[in-house]
């Protein structure tokens, strides 16, 4: 049973506007940071308390986030991370250690910061605060008065106006680049990655993935204006695959400061990529740290966990989950699902936010799949399945439309054999539904 005080701090939270909800405004005046700080400030700028790795990026940021965090924890600092969105449950979003906040520790900085948030919402000198960065002040203020030495920060959405961008980190990463939210963020990799970049800020380091020339052009053109020394994740770090399965893949990185055989239970040949980043990472840090080691670094990768990116819900008939939700990341997993599993036929279970592009996903996806359901989450920016359905027509296949996931799995497992797949993409949230009607059906991996 929900506790009452937990279940009122979340529908406090929420009762402001929640982009991640609603259609996101491209003005700028929507996302002004000088409210952030004005509440920040309210609550004795926690922020600032402790040292913070800042991550952006249109794909594996959020592993990229996970690995940071396991390996500083492995290497004896209290750390916290901050994620979004949640997959089950919003205590996912602020950990230390991989642990998750507490219900009553929501509950009671939730009250806490109740009569501050109403005091800059009625100046409302900046505009008032979204739901977003009141959860972004929470994790602040938890991590800050639970002594945390470290926080990774993923970034919420962009970069430049995210309500993450009030920290001053010791290092920037930033991810792979690609088409996305291109509503708000621009429609060309050049404005998206222009919005990435604002969380540069002067003198640090960046540690960037591989781009397409013109996002590297704009991450160049901003670590030269602004004095930050920028490390290239293909050039300054390099990686080779050494070996893979179903459970993991072993990969050698060489990085500015030694080489390192590391083993990541995750799949997915990006995840190699976004190692090399995570260890570029990790290695400015170990610059100024010597409990940070090669040791440390490869025994917290070794233990990373980072749900709904191509997990494995079953085994017979293979059951995989990923939240692939543009065309990059469909390809990736197209690509992923042919190199690591063996299997006869696959069924798509697939449904996806209203702002997608849903004919390039379903390009991406249509060749490896003989079977097509399309399915919706019960988030309120979930698209409606018909136009799904049209997206795969267009492409000579006729999919089948269900209302939810918990009608979309048991019909596509009905018709699996033990050797086929079915396969779950398109959305965190419809990943999320998945997950949990896993439970329910009795699946293992």
């Amino acid at each position: 049973m929900v506790d009452a005080r937990y279940q009122a701090a979340l529908d406090y939270i929420y009762s402001f506007v929640d982009y991640e909800r609603v259609p996101r405004p491209r003005d700028a005046a929507h996302y002004d940071l000088r409210r952030v700080d004005e509440l920040l400030a309210r609550i004795g700028d926690p922020h600032r308390k402790v040292r913070s790795v800042h991550i952006a990026g249109s794909k594996g940021k959020g592993s990229v986030a996970a690995m940071v965090a396991a390996v500083l924890t492995r290497s004896g600092y209290r750390t916290g991370l901050f994620t979004s969105p949640h997959l089950i449950t919003f205590n996912e979003r602020v950990r230390i250690d991989g642990e998750m906040i507490p219900d009553d520790a929501v509950a009671d900085l939730t009250e806490r910061l109740r009569p501050e948030v109403t005091a800059v919402n009625e100046a409302a000198r900046y505009g008032r605060l979204t739901t977003f960065e009141l959860i972004a002040a929470l994790g602040f203020l938890y991590f800050a008065e639970q002594k945390c030495d470290f926080q990774v920060i993923e970034v919420g959405l962009g970069g430049r106006l995210d309500a993450t961008n009030v920290i001053n980190p010791e290092v920037v990463a930033i991810t792979s680049i690609s088409l996305e939210h291109t509503d708000v963020l621009g429609n060309t990799l050049a404005l998206i990655a222009g919005e990435k970049a604002g969380i540069i800020k002067p003198g640090i380091t960046v540690v960037c993935a591989p781009q397409a020339d013109e996002a590297r052009a704009v991450f160049e053109r901003t670590c030269r204006e602004r004095q930050a020394k920028l490390v290239r994740a293909g050039t300054d770090i390099t990686w080779q695959p050494l070996r893979f399965d179903a459970r993991g893949q072993t990969l050698r990185v060489k990085g500015r400061l030694g080489s390192y055989d590391v083993t990541v239970p995750l799949l997915g040949e990006y995840q190699l990529e976004n190692t090399a980043v995570a260890v570029g990472t990790l290695e400015v840090l170990r610059e100024k740290s010597d409990r940070i080691t090669p040791e440390s670094i490869i025994s917290g990768l070794a233990g990373v966990t980072w749900p709904g990116r191509l997990q494995v819900l079953n085994q017979r008939p293979l059951v995989v989950v990923d939240g692939a939700h543009n065309p990059y990341s469909a390809g990736r997993l197209r690509e992923a699902l042919k190199r690591h599993f063996e299997f006869d036929k696959a069924t798509l279970i697939i449904g996806t936010s209203a702002d997608k592009d849903i004919g390039g996903i379903a390009a991406e996806l249509a060749p490896l799949f003989g079977r097509v359901i399309v399915t919706r989450s019960i988030h309120p920016r979930a698209l409606a399945t018909a136009p799904l359905v049209a997206a795969f027509a267009g492409l000579g296949i006729r999919a089948e439309a269900t209302d939810d996931i918990s009608t979309a799995l048991p019909l596509a497992l009905a018709k699996a054999g033990p050797r086929d797949l079915v396969c779950v993409a398109g959305s965190l949230f419809v990943v999320a539904g998945a997950i949990e009607q896993a439970g329910a059906l009795g699946l293992k991996p």
